[in-house]
């Protein structure tokens, strides 16, 4: 099997551990591992991984620019990264800071609007989502999360629905937790969604269905590194039962295709 793992953060070794441990805080999970680069090429090498999307989120509009500098340095030292930039909402100078991200390599933009507590569908975003959907850029949300509601499914609808040009994928088959609401929003040309920190939760049936009603060319695989163990993520997909096609679209062949991978 040729593996891409779709989702995975990253930090800078020295403030890994804290980073992580702050993440398993906000979730009150026991995450896997310390965010470092080099604890990632371990795991993703126990199931022969060839490509890592990689991203880091900005809680603070501060944060933007150390984190672009730092996700561009690793994929330079790691080929096999993949590297989203950071944004926020309340970072002003979004138009140079896209165009900076795409000459430091970077390839989408990823949003974790429940750190940022800020809707996925704020007004103010707009303007930006269609800065990266010009640039030909990606967007990665995390989505769900039923202990709030500014990734709820509803709102990815709005961006889906007001933006076509810009090809979104949806984290955690479109909304932690949140996965009966998903089943509700409509196919979209520009949407995509990744497995990622779901299959241990979600219902086999549930998942089944939701790849059936949206079709399994529009799911990648991912585990959320450092939240959990890309072995036992891998066993958990596997568990689902899909035919080879299938499996093997969503292991690799959609993201390569997405992302023009060989």
């Amino acid at each position: 099997m040729r593996i891409i793992d779709a989702h995975n953060h990253i930090f800078p070794e020295k403030i890994a551990t804290k980073a992580t441990a702050s993440i398993g805080h906000f979730y009150e999970l026991d995450m896997y591992a310390d965010a470092s680069s080099k604890s990632l090429l371990k795991a993703g090498a126990a199931i022969n991984t060839e490509k890592y999307l990689v991203c880091s989120s900005a809680v603070t509009a501060d944060q933007v620019e150390s984190i672009n500098t730092f996700i561009s340095d690793e994929c330079k030292k790691h080929p096999e990264f993949i590297g989203f930039a950071a944004l926020h909402r309340d970072y002003e100078n979004y138009e140079e800071e896209l165009d900076r991200a795409m000459e430091l390599g970077l390839v989408g933009v990823k949003f974790h609007n429940d750190f940022q507590k800020v809707n996925i569908d704020d007004e103010k975003c707009f303007p930006m989502y269609k800065a990266i959907a010009k640039r030909g850029l990606k967007v990665l949300f995390h989505m769900g999360d039923n202990r709030y509601d500014f990734t709820a499914p509803f709102r990815l609808v709005n961006v889906c629905k007001r933006v076509p040009e810009l090809v979104v994928i949806g984290a955690h088959f479109g909304g932690y937790r949140r996965w009966d609401e998903v089943l509700s929003v409509p196919k979209f040309d520009n949407l995509y969604f990744d497995t990622s920190s779901s299959l241990a939760f979600i219902e086999r049936d549930q998942a089944l269905r939701m790849m059936d009603r949206f079709g399994v060319d529009r799911y990648f695989f991912g585990s959320d590194f450092p939240m959990w163990n890309a072995k036992d993520e891998l066993e958990r997909f596997l568990a689902l039962g899909l035919d080879k096609e299938s499996r093997d679209k969503i292991l690799f062949g959609n993201f390569a295709k997405l992302f023009n991978i060989e």
